[in-house]
């Protein structure tokens, strides 16, 4: 895989010398305005397809791991990774930019894949309690068992090794990625598909974005 980098202006800008650039700053405020919109839809959208009855699939791959929970490593691997990526991103706005695009990218492509791909949850379920994520799915308390194809907890964690550029950044999130991956398939989260769609879907969304950013 090739390195993707971020918005190509001076990593060492700070944000008040990113915020001069009217391109970043139009970007900017366009993807913020789209991310607080998805935000504010996502919860009638997980709602309507919790209520839908959808397919099983016969992944056999489930079929050889006892389901174990795993719910708070995965929180600690995805809020760290989350840290990192708030702290990365303070100090260089560019990263922030190409996070921000591809995650609004990924949503978009999850609400429509989710809505073409109708399915019910693997057999054997653990309920993923995340109580910050949770929050998107309409409040707490409330448990969304169907936004499947394709992994959010995955995508989310390979969009940041793709925007990161330190290698020891890089190292840290993508072991966190796979672990993340590995974990939501052992508590039956996801399907194998929907994890290894994550990786294909995002490695061209953020190549996209790469592309779209460049001056």
């Amino acid at each position: 895989m090739e390195n993707v980098t971020c918005y190509d202006f001076d990593k060492s800008n700070s944000w008040s010398e990113a915020w001069q650039n009217k391109g970043f700053r139009t970007k900017l405020i366009a993807g913020l305005l789209l991310f607080v919109g998805l935000l504010l839809f996502l919860p009638y959208f997980f709602a309507f397809i919790e209520k839908r009855e959808g397919v099983v699939i016969n992944d056999w791959l489930l079929q050889l791991i006892p389901a174990r929970n795993f719910s708070v490593l995965i929180f600690i691997l995805i809020w760290s990774v989350f840290v990192l990526a708030v702290i990365r991103s303070v100090q260089e706005p560019a990263t922030f930019l190409m996070i921000l695009l591809s995650v609004v990218a990924i949503l978009f492509i999850r609400i429509i894949s989710i809505y073409l791909v109708a399915l019910d949850a693997p057999n054997g379920l653990i309920i993923l309690t995340d109580p910050l994520t949770s929050l998107t799915y309409g409040g707490k308390g409330i448990f969304i068992t169907k936004d499947l194809f394709f992994s959010g907890h995955t995508s989310n964690l390979f969009i940041v090794y793709l925007c990161l550029t330190k290698k020891g950044d890089k190292i840290f999130v993508l072991l966190s990625t796979f672990a993340v991956g590995i974990l939501v398939l052992v508590q039956h989260v996801h399907y194998s598909m929907d994890v290894i769609g994550a990786f294909i879907f995002t490695w061209f969304v953020v190549k996209g974005v790469k592309k779209l950013l460049k001056p």
